[in-house]
């Protein structure tokens, strides 16, 4: 049977299949895009389900021919960016939101550099860790940004305007928090079964108090720029973004209070019971702050100022800084370790984290409560 405009069949089948796939694989970020509107949850599920997939090839398959299989999702995707058409159905529903949201070559080939590299690369150096980083999850932060600022024009409405060079900053801040809370969260199947060690510098193996505390600092300095863009967001996805920052602050709760050795050996994660009061209270606390700014905050769009998507510069080292009043990212998307006398703390959300190796203390606060995060 046909349907009016002889697609919207595919295009519903497309959009549902990404929708199956994020609920496979991932509680912590469905969680978060319940929290918005149908067209953005919609646009979401199409960018998660595309990084998936590509994730799939390089972590899970890993077989002789993943480079190729690598190659043809690329491929696909190039084209389907193009023609708004393929016949790979996560591939279709990822290429009507890029279409319709901004979403370009400008994320996507480094990306596919970044899930290229998974096959090759072992061990990372600074230089490397950082555009890693920066095609593995700062170019996903700008994809979901852009989805969030198209979540209420129409399709044809055509190109929308480019965020300005804050709001940008701060999605790519996420993005880079949550992927390295991620190696820390995913350090032993990382270095076991996979073989690779993301943190430059740092042998999983042999994982120190101090290292730990380092990379703590830095996730902290990302999550900073981050917060500190979230007002420029719609309030919907400023909800959203809330609820996941509040998740993976848990999850980072937990990984400050595991020793580094046992870090190696098992997979830290949030229960599910207290995943949702994390939740429940970072959407009040943001909606108690948009009641009290009078709901002024917004996302800036067509600055005149270019935003800086460009790769981060092979020269520049982050300089991880030891600040205690850092905010300090959520639980589920980046990775770090346990250790003695690491801090970490967060202005939404939740609080501060406190790790003394072998005492196992950790406190998580909101702005209406306090919470004792359990080990493990």
């Amino acid at each position: 049977m046909l349907v009016p405009d002889g697609l919207a069949l595919y295009d519903a089948t497309a959009a549902r299949a990404s929708r199956d796939v994020l609920a496979a694989y991932s509680t912590s970020f469905g969680l978060g895009t319940r929290l918005l509107g149908a067209r953005a949850r919609r646009d979401i599920e199409a960018v998660y389900a595309l990084v998936r997939l590509a994730d799939e090839v390089v972590d899970t398959y890993r077989g002789p021919v993943a480079a190729a299989e690598l190659d043809e999702l690329e491929e696909q995707t190039r084209r389907a960016l193009g023609t708004g058409f393929s016949t790979n159905l996560v591939v279709h529903a990822f290429a009507r939101t890029a279409r319709r949201t901004g979403i370009d070559r400008g994320e996507i080939d480094p990306f596919f550099a970044s899930m290229r590299a998974d096959l090759s690369v072992h061990e990372h150096d600074r230089s490397s860790y950082e555009q890693y980083v920066y095609g593995s999850a700062e170019v996903v932060g700008v994809m979901c940004l852009k989805v969030f600022l198209a979540a209420d024009r129409p399709d044809g409405a055509g190109r929308p305007p480019a965020p300005d060079a804050a709001t940008v900053d701060g999605a790519r801040a996420l993005g880079a928090a949550f992927q390295k809370i991620n190696f820390l969260r995913d350090l032993g199947a990382d270095s076991g079964d996979l073989g690779r060690a993301y943190f430059p510098g740092l042998d999983p193996r042999a994982l120190t108090p101090a290292q730990v505390r380092d990379v703590l600092a830095e996730i902290g300095d990302d999550v900073a720029r981050a917060r500190a863009a979230m007002p420029r967001l719609p309030l919907r996805a400023r909800c959203a973004v809330a609820a996941t920052l509040a998740l993976y602050d848990g999850l980072l709760v937990r990984l400050a209070r595991t020793d580094p050795a046992e870090l190696a050996r098992r997979r830290v994660r949030v229960p599910d019971p207290q995943k949702l009061l994390l939740v429940g209270r970072a959407v009040a606390t943001t909606l108690a702050e948009d009641r009290r700014r009078g709901g002024r905050g917004q996302a800036a769009a067509g600055s005149s100022r270019r935003p800086s998507s460009s790769p981060p510069s092979t020269t520049r080292a982050r300089s991880p800084r030891g600040d205690a009043a850092a905010p300090t990212p959520t639980a589920d998307m980046t990775s770090t370790r346990g250790a003695v006398t690491t801090s970490a703390t967060s202005t939404s959300g939740t609080g501060t984290a406190t790790s003394a190796s072998g005492t196992g203390s950790a406190t998580s606060t909101t702005s209406t409560s306090t919470t004792e995060a359990g080990r493990g």
